[in-house]
């Protein structure tokens, strides 16, 4: 590791992250969601959970719609993230609803969308370790949700990943959330955490 202190470092592989995530090739990406799909809908801690609170993917990011269509096909409610900054709101989806355009150009339910809480949560991510640690865009929205989640029920918290964009260690903060299981193309991993 290196001295820099913990939001330098995080900013560095931030850069990083984002490096090898946008230099995977579409086609890649695609077959990864695929696969990462068919992890998610075996993984027994996701079986029977609603809400389960998904996003809408930007850049170069996981696309978790193949997943929440297939939640949603097996009976279970998906929600999609608003951005209400600082802070995230969960409003139900379903496929052909009409999104606004939010925050960081991110595709949304509009303010009529019922809210909800969900109960597991998909997270996106620039970088992860094997411990939960998750580098995110760096604004704190999920790691706000995942706290305020925490407050009412548990929470089951799944990072959605490419495999090159696991790092040996993420220096973790105060308000950092770590996440229960990672899953990418590759493997499925349960943190300590979970």
């Amino acid at each position: 590791m290196t001295s820099l202190p913990p939001p330098e470092l995080k900013e560095r592989l931030r850069g990083e992250g984002f490096a090898r995530r946008d230099g995977l090739d579409k086609e890649f990406r695609h077959d990864a969601a695929q696969r990462i799909m068919a992890q998610a809908l075996d993984l027994p801690n996701l079986q029977g959970v609603t809400p389960v609170g998904g996003y809408w993917p930007i850049r170069t990011e996981v696309d978790p719609r193949p997943l929440m269509e297939a939640l949603l096909e097996r009976g279970q409610d998906v929600a999609l993230s608003q951005i209400l900054h600082p802070h995230l709101s969960w409003r139900l989806w379903q496929p052909g609803d009409v999104l606004i355009k939010g925050g960081f150009g991110v595709r949304e339910p509009g303010p009529d969308a019922p809210e909800v809480f969900p109960k597991a949560l998909l997270v996106p991510l620039v970088a992860f370790d094997r411990r939960g640690g998750r580098i995110g865009y760096g604004k704190g929205h999920f790691d706000r949700a995942i706290a305020a989640l925490e407050e009412q029920h548990p929470t089951l918290t799944i990072g959605l990943a490419y495999a090159v964009q696991e790092i040996d260690e993420v220096p973790v903060e105060s308000h950092d959330r770590m996440l229960d299981v990672i899953i990418t193309e590759a493997e499925l991993i349960r943190t300590k955490s979970a």
